[in-house]
């Protein structure tokens, strides 16, 4: 990897906010490619628009559900963050590390369960009145 100083990369201008989209979707490639959680995010991101769709909600639940899926995977996108910036620190197994990596984890998975429950009053309506 080339060497840039950070006052290049601190550098405002219409080249920088192209070089910063540039980075952020290889963090997603990244993420999409080496971490399986963001696959079964997607997965369930994918099946939340389906049914989006099929019930057709209304636009403030998709704001709603697009603001906890969003949520959702930018925390998956930390903790990945966090577990790379660890990995980096140390090799070693170390209790401090895996403290950060769980907490990191943990953050993940509350955030999902507040998403499951956002769905389901969301679009638990929908289903009861199926029946």
């Amino acid at each position: 990897m080339k060497y840039v100083s950070r006052d290049e990369i601190k550098k405002k201008g219409i080249k920088r906010f192209f070089r910063s989209i540039k980075f952020s979707i290889e963090g997603l490639t990244y993420a999409y490619k080496y971490e399986q959680s963001m696959w079964v995010h997607a997965i369930a991101t994918t099946f939340t628009v389906v049914l989006g769709l099929f019930f057709k909600i209304k636009l403030s639940e998709w704001a709603i559900v697009f603001i906890a899926l969003g949520i959702i995977l930018g925390m998956e996108l930390v903790n990945t963050a966090i577990e790379a910036a660890v990995d980096l620190t140390t090799l070693e197994v170390n209790p401090l590390a895996k403290i950060a990596k769980d907490c990191g984890s943990a953050a993940s998975f509350v955030l999902s369960l507040v998403a499951i429950v956002i769905c389901l009053f969301v679009f638990g309506p929908y289903f009861i009145n199926m029946f």
